[in-house]
């Protein structure tokens, strides 16, 4: 596995939980720390700083020292990594998607056309 594909695991792997997405949207807003962090959710500062180490290794957080305090603050480059992954599959579908815009458009005019069709030869249909 090359360290781009590990990067990438770890980066999905620690986004696939709520709390921790929910970790780092408080990050975007700036530093905090754990105890902020911890504020709105229902759970102990044990469990806050498990979800914290996750993303710590995935690297997309940073721990500082101020202190008695120890700040996390976002890390944006794992985030970019990502995004530049899943870019590739947004083309691929936004490009499926144009394929089928134009298929159905297609189907439209044919309907339209055959409906046209239908009704010339039931006039004719019906005048002789």
């Amino acid at each position: 596995m090359t360290a781009t594909a590990a990067r990438l695991d770890a980066t999905f792997s620690a986004l696939s939980d709520p709390t921790r997405r929910a970790i780092l949207a408080r990050l975007a807003d700036g530093e905090a720390s754990v105890l902020e962090l911890a504020e709105p959710f229902a759970m102990s500062q044990p469990a806050i700083s498990k979800h914290l180490k996750v993303l710590e290794r995935a690297g997309l957080i940073t721990r500082g020292r101020d202190a008695q305090r120890r700040p996390c603050k976002l890390e944006a480059e794992p985030l970019g990594e990502a995004n530049q992954w899943l870019e590739t599959y947004r083309r691929y579908w936004e490009q499926s998607f144009a394929r089928l815009d134009d298929l159905l458009e297609h189907m439209k005019r044919e309907a339209k056309a055959n409906a046209k069709t239908t009704t010339r030869t039931k006039r004719t249909k019906r005048q002789s």
